[in-house]
């Protein structure tokens, strides 16, 4: 589920939707967690799939660890790639902003997170824009970017959470004991990779 402080509107032609922060939303906040409405779409399912729906799939999913396309349900799929995100996919299964988000601003993500299968080319404004996204990014930027989602998750008790509700028992004891000790419980972005 995503963030309910958020709205789609059209970016521009060429890039299409983006997802917008319709109030503030504090650096530390969860911006999206999986739920159970999410559309959880194995190997075996996509390849049965015709190409009508593949291309959807491929479009809008992303991959998990597992290996699994997950299709979200609602203005998740719409969230655009931004090199300089302000929001980013943590190993506890949530995406957090890891800076303020101002009202009106586009809510971004990192797709090098993403398991891509492919290099995808980039429409990134943004200066020091890498151009394109592929399946490397991950390993070779996740020290960089687990430094930037430890510093936000240090902030997650500490600011409003909307989708807190969604945060089952397992899960909040994993949070618990991050935030008793960060050092000892901080899940580095590598797990996020998918294993084979």
């Amino acid at each position: 589920m995503f963030h309910p402080s958020s709205r789609l509107k059209n970016k521009s032609t060429r890039i299409g939707l983006g997802v917008y922060a319709t109030a503030f939303i504090p650096r530390g906040t969860i911006t999206y967690i999986r739920d159970p409405l999410e559309l959880v779409i194995d190997d075996a399912a996509y390849a049965t799939m015709p190409a009508c729906l593949q291309a959807p799939v491929e479009r809008y999913a992303y991959v998990d660890e597992t290996g699994a396309r997950i299709l979200s349900w609602d203005l998740g799929k719409y969230v655009n790639h931004c090199c300089f995100p302000n929001t980013m996919t943590t190993a506890f299964g949530f995406e957090i902003a890891i800076r303020d988000i101002l009202p009106g601003e586009e809510i971004t993500d990192e797709y090098g997170l993403f398991n891509l299968e492919s290099p995808m080319d980039l429409s990134c404004s943004k200066p020091g824009c890498r151009k394109r996204v592929s399946s490397d990014d991950l390993d070779r930027l996740y020290p960089i970017w687990d430094e930037q989602v430890k510093a936000a998750l240090l902030l997650i008790a500490r600011v409003d959470q909307p989708l807190w509700d969604l945060v089952d028992d397992p899960l909040n004891e994993k949070i618990q004991a991050f935030l008793d000790n960060p050092d000892q419980h901080y899940p580095s972005l590598q797990n996020v990779k998918r294993r084979s």
